[in-house]
């Protein structure tokens, strides 16, 4: 059964930001069976959207506008849990993928779009927010678990 609009889990979606053109309608069309992909035309409306919703993976059209995502890049890694950036280009060449990944952007997908790469770029960054956030639940764990053995220590009960 089909879930109603809105209610997605993070691990689902998938924001795709830059034009409504072709490369996000590909986009949808090759993901459609495992994410929701969420578009927004501009990095502003995309980083707005970030802050109400948590959503594990951007991907940002590069080639509109060649240096905006860096400063997306910057401006999500501020977000209290940041999502994994992949970039997107007609132009994707080693420079680009050198200096995104440096940057901390997770990867490049060239455009167009190949079905069997989006599908394995998408999938091993879900994976790594996956695997990133049970750690995190387990170490929340462990330290609300050390901190009751401590208090029991101090206290005595």
């Amino acid at each position: 059964m089909k879930k109603p609009p809105g209610t997605e889990t993070a691990n689902q979606v998938v924001l795709s930001v830059g034009p409504y053109d072709e490369g996000c309608a590909s986009l949808k069309r090759i993901l459609k069976s495992d994410w929701t992909v969420t578009a927004s035309a501009t990095p502003a409306a995309a980083l707005s959207l970030l802050r109400e919703r948590r959503i594990p993976i951007v991907i940002c059209d590069c080639d509109p506008t060649p240096g905006a995502w860096r400063e997306m890049l910057h401006r999500i890694s501020l977000l209290a849990d940041p999502p994994l950036l992949i970039l997107t280009s007609r132009l994707a060449d080693e420079r680009l993928w050198a200096e995104s990944l440096n940057l901390g952007a997770w990867d490049v997908l060239p455009k167009p779009f190949q079905a069997g790469e989006a599908v394995r770029i998408v999938a091993a960054a879900w994976q790594h927010w996956q695997s990133r956030h049970d750690v995190y639940r387990r170490s929340t764990r462990q330290w609300g678990a050390d901190a009751e053995i401590g208090q029991m220590t101090a206290t005595g009960t």
